[in-house]
């Protein structure tokens, strides 16, 4: 995604992680886009567990690491939520195992221990269905190893706005709350659904969300 609007073979991206998780990318490449700024205010990564859980704290699993089979289900091992587990398990040490897998993999396995009541911990990160589907709650996390609140942001490929100003201004304009974000995302998890026809319905119940986008 960074690399293909840096290079223009993108014109933008809605889906820039930052200051954390994406940060190592935007070091990287920020002379070679414009960053417009943020489309989602609150965002976050960390560690989820079902709300039912005792565990409350990351701190816990130091102690009762067992409740969870020693393990926390991951994603792409490059991932920058992997990168801040792996600190995580350093900073507090854990002895639980990493398991590296896929979004797919892990909310398959947060959807079956939640079927068969059993405790969880899961990489996480708002905004994404599975808090929209699931009755889920981050894991305290002290000594900061996930950071703080960030953001969604919105990029552009150098010479965009001169290109394209009309569709330069939408996108500064263009803003999501995490609910709304999370509700259609959920929707689109749903066996044959259409994300066209998400996004269609989502503008008609929005109408005048977008219409400011487009003034």
């Amino acid at each position: 995604m960074w690399q293909a609007v840096a290079t223009g073979d993108a014109d933008a991206s809605v889906a820039a992680w930052l200051p954390v998780t994406q940060g190592a990318y935007y070091e990287k490449l920020k002379n070679r886009i414009d960053l417009i700024g943020p489309n989602v205010t609150g965002a976050r990564i960390g560690w989820a567990v079902p709300a039912s859980s005792p565990l409350t704290s990351i701190e816990d699993l130091a102690t009762k690491a067992s409740e969870v089979d020693g393990k926390v289900i991951g994603i792409d091992p490059g991932a920058g939520v992997m990168k801040s587990s792996e600190a995580a398990i350093k900073a507090y040490g854990l002895k639980v195992k990493l398991l590296d897998g896929s979004d797919a993999t892990m909310t398959s396995a947060l959807k079956d221990a939640i079927r068969q009541k059993k405790d969880v911990v899961v990489t996480a990160w708002t905004p994404h269905w599975m808090f929209a589907r699931y009755d889920l709650k981050y894991l305290a996390d002290p000594k900061k190893s996930f950071g703080e609140a960030e953001s969604v942001n919105t990029l552009a490929r150098k010479g965009l706005k001169a290109d394209m100003p009309e569709v330069y201004g939408v996108l500064q304009k263009f803003k999501l709350t995490i609910k709304d974000e999370e509700a259609v995302m959920a929707e689109n998890e749903e066996k044959g659904a259409k994300p066209e026809e998400t996004a269609a319905k989502w503008i008609a119940q929005n109408r005048a969300t977008v219409d400011g986008w487009l003034k």
